[in-house]
Formats: structure tokens, sequence, C-alpha cells
């Protein structure tokens, strides 16, 4: 018995999709993962057995294989319990697998079937958009940040028991909607003006250029109070001096921040 999930795993500020598939053999029982699996991936075993297990379904004991291809990439975190336990269900024949190859999914499993929050979501939501999937499955607290990619599904599931409903045809699942133009026309606007900062001329004149052209800026900081560094660093809506924001270049420092550190 085979089944295959789409996921994904993020490397620097990118993602790229993962195939999570899942062997299910007669035999001893015991549970193998195997593609270069890290620390939390390989613990992802025990929360799934008691995820299926607390969830109302049954864990088979037989010799499962769970793949993770490609098996040349060091893969991390606890994103991989989500698919990994959807694999075992659809192995089993628990659940319908008609969906699961247009859906990428992802999430940590509690012991109890609670999906819980991973990091990574924009650039997973990215990904799964470039290799034309129908839909991103992921915990609900990240839905409203993968949300902001355009031309993909983005669905969100508070537990494993959802989500198997959904893929049954049983159930819906809650579905992001974000107005873009209406969260970068809210964004806040701080009050400061480059006319409130007394000297620092070069300064001034480095962060303009900057922020005119598109580069680049590094800042060298001086433990001193009355040098208003940090004054400078802040927005303003001095003219030319914040040029409005663009997708591109907003969901580029989104990316970093939700990249998981390390």
């Amino acid at each position: 018995m085979l089944a295959r999930v789409r996921s994904a795993a993020v490397l620097g500020i990118d993602a790229y999709l993962v195939d999570v598939e899942t062997d299910i053999a007669n035999g001893l029982p015991t549970f193998a993962t195997v593609g270069l699996p890290q620390g939390a991936v390989k613990e992802g075993r025990e929360r799934v057995f008691a995820a299926i297990a607390n969830s109302g379904y049954t864990f088979p004991l037989k010799r499962i294989t769970v793949n993770l291809a490609p098996a040349d990439i060091r893969k991390d975190g606890s994103a991989f319990d989500l698919p990994i336990a959807l694999g075992v269900l659809a192995a089993t024949e628990q659940i319908s697998a008609e969906r699961l190859g247009r859906v990428a999914v992802l999430g940590e499993l509690g012991l109890e079937g609670a999906i819980r929050p991973v990091r990574g979501a924009l650039p997973v939501a990215l990904a799964a958009r470039t290799a034309g999937l129908d839909a991103l499955v992921l915990p609900r607290e990240n839905i409203a940040e993968a949300g902001v990619v355009a031309g993909i599904r983005v669905l969100g599931a508070g537990t494993l028991a959802e989500i198997a409903d959904y893929l049954d045809a049983r159930g819906e699942l809650a579905e992001a909607h974000v107005d873009l133009t209406a969260l970068f026309a809210d964004r806040a606007r701080d009050d400061v003006d480059f006319a409130d900062v007394k000297g620092q001329a070069h300064a001034k004149r480095a962060l303009e250029v900057a922020a005119a052209g598109g580069h680049n800026i590094l800042i060298m900081l001086f433990q001193d109070p009355h040098l208003c560094q940090s004054f400078l660093l802040r927005p303003s809506p001095s003219p030319g001096s914040a040029p409005p924001t663009r997708w591109e270049r907003s969901g580029c420092s989104a990316g970093i921040t939700a990249t998981p550190p390390g």
C-alpha cells in the first residue's frame, strides 16, 4: 500500500516541494523515515502515532517506510507531521487520496490531533503556486500570512480530523481572503520627518539616495544617544524618502521574516 502527499520545506528564504511517500507492508511493526530527516522530523513518528489514534483512526501495526523526496536535501522541522499522518491514513485507505495529489499540506501535530502553526508559510505558498497546485492546507494560524499570495487557495484547519473530512468531501476548510490593496493602503505611517533631525547631513543624503534608487544601505550605529541614528532609520513621510510598497519587495521582506532561523 503506497500513498503520496505533497508538502514543502524551506531552504534559505525560498521553499521547494517535497513528496512524502508512505509505504505500508506486512512485517514486524517498524516506522522508518528516510530522505535526510533531521531531529524534529524523526521525532514526528511519535506525534503521528498519537494524533492518529486520538483522532479516531487506526494506526497500522505493520512495516511503515516514509520517504521524503528529493532525498538528497536535508529536511528539518515539525511541519512534516501532518503530511506523514495523512500518508499513513491514505495508504491504509482510511481516507480518500483523490485530492491529495493537487494540494500541498504542512503542519505540526499535537498528541490530541490538533494542528499547530509552523514557520515559512509564505515562501511555501509561493512554491505551491509556482508548481501549479490547486490549494495549500495549513494550520489556521498561518493562513493570513500565506493568503497574500494570489493564484492559489489557502485553506486552514485546526485538527487532523477536519482535514480528513475535507479530503473525504464531508466538510470544508476555512479559506483565506486577503485584500492586498487594502492591506498596503492601511499600512502604518510614521510621523517622523528628516527635517526634525538636526545635522547628520551625510546620513540623510545617503538614506534619500538609497530610497530613491532602491539601493541597499549599511548603517553603522554608535553608542551615542545624541546622534539620532535610530530616529533616522524609522519610516518617514517626506517626499522621496519612502517609496510606495510593492508586492515583490514586501513579499521578499516577509519571506525573510517568515523563514525559520538556522
